[in-house]
């Protein structure tokens, strides 16, 4: 039987707001963001060297269940532990796990790309057979709801071999996720499982009453939350979960169910917090600092810096550089909070945040010099 998690990371009612280790979507996220390593930069080291331990064959597994299979394997409730969810997968109906898939891409709406509020469970007919008619068929209706910048042909049309044979999927979700878990996750999970119960104890002290939850987003992640589907996504929820989550990095994950929303951020402590937990700090400067290590993204921001504001392609224009490339700094460096993002005249427009810049300097040097820490670097949230 799997050890529970401690009282006192368990809720005792369904606050609207809530903080929790959340371990069955912490270590789901984890595998997918081992899918996700050539496409985004800056991500925890143990991302990375784990990735570097994985065979080709396993690699594409790993795909196949965290990308092509993502709807079977997301948990639709929390669970006490990793082993706990695991146990309760097995115990599915293969049909059933195929048909959560199918249904929940029926509920994105057509032409909405990637960032979608899914539409009313109510208000959609699950037509298995339109969606497996056949491998051309299934890719379109994907590319109607996704954008195709983000559709892998080859790991979908495996993943419509494994839909078309639900026995099949199933076996292959159990064993991969278990063997996974035996291998990589749990140990890391044991080593990382402190550090997250600090970042839920700080912000636990938070009383978020007072706020809506979209500022309560803002507030625990520490990041502005300009997109509209964010911002719908939690006026809609009727609970926000905020999981701190040790491999995210800058970036920040999301799993709708119902009407829950969990928010997965990078592990930090409320920038007003005065509890000592060293090893978030470290956490959260290594993530800012990684942004910064590379001669590329010190060149974007100076030039935007200089120039006030300019458009991805102004960017992608005095590099010289491969569009994607570019794409992979600016999502970083967006995401790290150096640059904000905004549309204009169809475009992408990029600013530089002091701010951002002075809140860095500012953590380094508390980090390294405690209380002797002088008060030149200006401190900002």
């Amino acid at each position: 039987m799997p050890a529970p998690v401690s009282d006192i990371l368990s809720p005792t009612k369904v606050d609207r707001i809530a903080l929790d280790l959340e371990p069955a979507h912490n270590n789901i996220h984890s595998l997918f963001l081992l899918s996700m390593s050539e496409e985004l930069s800056g991500l925890n080291d143990w991302v990375i060297r784990t990735v570097d331990q994985l065979s080709p064959d396993l690699r594409r597994r790993n795909a196949v269940v965290t990308v092509g299979l993502h709807y079977a394997i997301i948990p639709d409730r929390s669970w006490s532990s990793f082993p706990a969810y695991l146990e309760h997968l097995t115990a599915v109906d293969p049909v059933e796990l195929r048909d959560k898939v199918l249904r929940t891409y029926t509920r994105i709406p057509r032409e909405k790309g990637l960032n979608h509020v899914l539409l009313e469970e109510e208000a959609v007919k699950l037509d298995v057979g339109a969606w497996l008619d056949s491998p051309t068929a299934f890719l379109a209706s994907l590319k109607e709801r996704f954008d195709e910048s983000h559709i892998n042909a080859e790991i979908e049309t495996e993943a419509y071999s494994y839909l078309t044979d639900p026995p099949a999927m199933h076996s292959l979700i159990v064993d991969h996720l278990s063997y996974m878990w035996d291998e990589y996750l749990s140990t890391e999970w044991r080593r990382t499982e402190p550090m997250l119960m600090d970042a839920v104890r700080a912000f636990r002290e938070t009383d978020f009453s007072q706020m809506t939850k979209l500022e309560a987003a803002r507030f625990i992640t520490g990041r502005g939350l300009e997109d509209e589907s964010w911002q719908a996504m939690l006026e809609r929820a009727g609970q926000a979960i905020f999981v701190p989550s040790p491999h995210v990095g800058p970036y920040r994950g999301k799993y709708q169910a119902k009407d829950v929303l969990w928010v997965l951020f990078g592990a930090r402590l409320p920038s007003a917090s005065g509890m000592q937990a060293h090893e978030l700090s470290r956490a959260g400067i290594i993530v800012r600092l990684s942004a910064l290590t590379d001669d590329t993204r010190l060149q974007i921001l100076r030039m935007v810096g200089d120039a006030g504001e300019l458009r991805s392609q102004d960017i992608i224009d005095r590099l010289g550089i491969s569009q994607s490339a570019v794409s992979r700094h600016l999502t970083q460096l967006t995401a790290t909070g150096y640059l904000s993002e905004r549309r204009c005249d169809g475009s992408k427009c990029y600013r530089l945040s002091p701010a951002r810049i002075e809140e860095t300097l500012a953590a380094v040097s508390k980090f390294l010099l405690g209380e002797q820490a002088g008060a030149g670097w200006s401190r900002t949230s």
